[in-house]
C-alpha cells in the first residue's frame, strides 16, 4: 500500500530524513520509533503531501504522490501532531465542515460521535475553544477516521489521553486492523507499539537504523536480558565459573553477579556457578525494554559515525524536523 524509496528532506542546512526506504502493506501496522527529532513527523508529512520531500518517491496505493497528489490523500486519513482547530466552531460543527470537504454522509458524523473511542463527554456541541488537551486529541483523530479510507496515518495518535481514553483508541486500532487496514503511527509510548505494531522502524537522527518485526525485537529483548545471581559472600571468585559455562560477559558486584548469556545456557551457569562452591541466595532475570533496545542502535549509530543531532558539521541549523 505504501512504497517510500530514498527519501530526503532539509530545512535550510538541517537534513532532517536521510535516504529513508521502507514498505508497509496491506492490511499491517507499523511504527515509527524514535526522540523528538529523529524524523517521525517530517517523514509522515512528507508521506500525506504535507511537506515536499528534496529527492525520493512516495506511492500511496501505487499512485505517486508527486504526480498524483488527489489520487493518493483519498486514500489516507491523517492525524497531525499538533492539533489545530478553529476555536469558535463546536465539535459537531468542525466534523461536518471536514465531512463536507471529503464528501461524508452526515450521519457518518453522528456514528463517530456515539463511539466510545470518540467521546467527548457530551460536548459535542460546545466551542472547540474550550476543550481540553485530551478532548481535543479524540476529536483530530475522530476528523482522521471520518473517511472510510484504507490507510491510516497516525502522528503520535495517544499523545493526550487518558489511561481509559488510550484504551479504547487503542481497541479501536485493533479492530481497524482487524478490517484490513493499514496504519502508520508514530509514538512515544512504547507499550501502544508493542501492542499494535507488526513491524517498528526505529530512526536515529533521520536515518533509518532497523526496520524489524516486532516479534524479532521481542527475541533481542530476551538477548540481551541479564541473569542476576546473588551468592552469599564476595561474587569476585565465581566470574571463571560462569563464563566456562557459557556466560558472554560477566560483572561481579559486592555479592551479585550480572551475567549476559544465550537463554538456553543460563540453567547450567546456575549449577555451574553453585558447584563451585557458591552458595546462591537469589536469582532472576532483568529484561531490556524497548526503549533500551531503542537507546542501544542509537548509541551503535553514534558509535559508527553519526550525529545524534543530525546537523550538518560545520553549518548552521535550521527548523527543527
Amino acid at each position: 500500500m505504501i512504497r517510500i524509496t530514498n527519501l530526503r528532506k532539509s530545512f535550510g542546512y538541517h537534513m532532517v530524513v536521510q535516504d529513508v526506504s521502507f514498505a508497509v502493506e496491506r492490511g499491517e501496522t507499523l511504527a515509527l520509533l524514535g526522540p523528538n527529532g529523529s524524523g517521525k513527523t517530517t517523514t509522515l508529512k512528507c508521506l500525506v503531501g504535507l511537506s515536499l520531500p528534496d529527492a525520493g518517491e512516495i506511492r500511496i496505493g501505487g499512485w505517486n504522490i508527486a504526480e498524483h497528489a488527489q489520487a493518493a490523500r483519498n486514500l489516507v486519513g491523517y492525524l497531525p501532531q499538533r492539533v489545530s482547530l478553529p476555536e469558535n466552531l463546536t465539535a459537531r460543527e468542525t466534523l461536518r465542515f471536514y465531512g463536507r470537504l471529503r464528501k461524508i454522509p452526515p450521519q457518518r458524523i453522528e456514528e463517530l460521535l456515539a463511539q466510545t473511542q470518540f467521546s467527548l463527554n457530551g460536548c459535542s456541541d460546545r466551542p472547540v475553544g474550550t476543550f481540553s488537551g485530551g478532548m481535543l486529541q479524540r476529536l483530530g483523530l475522530a476528523i482522521a477516521c471520518l473517511p472510510d479510507t484504507p490507510i491510516l496515518i497516525l502522528d503520535e495518535p495517544m499523545i493526550n489521553l487518558d489511561p481509559q481514553g488510550t484504551l479504547h483508541f487503542r481497541e479501536y486500532l485493533k479492530s481497524l486492523k482487524g478490517q484490513g487496514k493499514t496504519i502508520v503511527l508514530s509514538s512515544h509510548i512504547l507499550s501502544d507499539v508493542e501492542q499494535l505494531a507488526d513491524r517498528v522502524a526505529i530512526l536515529v537522527a533521520g536515518k533509518l537504523v532497523a526496520l524489524k518485526s516486532i516479534e524479532t525485537l521481542r527475541l533481542e529483548m530476551l538477548r540481551w536480558s541479564r541473569l542476576h545471581i546473588r551468592v552469599a559472600g564476595n561474587a569476585d571468585r565465581w566470574q571463571d565459573a560462569a563464563r566456562k559455562a557459557g556466560a558472554e560477559s560477566v560483572i561481579a558486584d559486592g555479592n551479585s553477579l550480572w551475567i549476559v548469556s544465550e537463554p538456553a545456557r543460563r540453567y547450567e551457569i546456575l549449577r555451574t556457578v553453585e558447584a563451585a562452591g557458591a552458595t546462591i541466595l537469589q536469582f532472576f532475570t532483568t529484561e531490556p525494554s524497548l526503549e533500551d533496545i531503542y537507546l542501544r542502535y542509537a548509541h551503535e549509530q553514534i558509535a559508527a559515525g553519526g550525529d545524534s543531532s543530525g546537523r550538518t558539521a560545520g553549518r548552521v541549523p535550521g527548523a527543527a524536523g
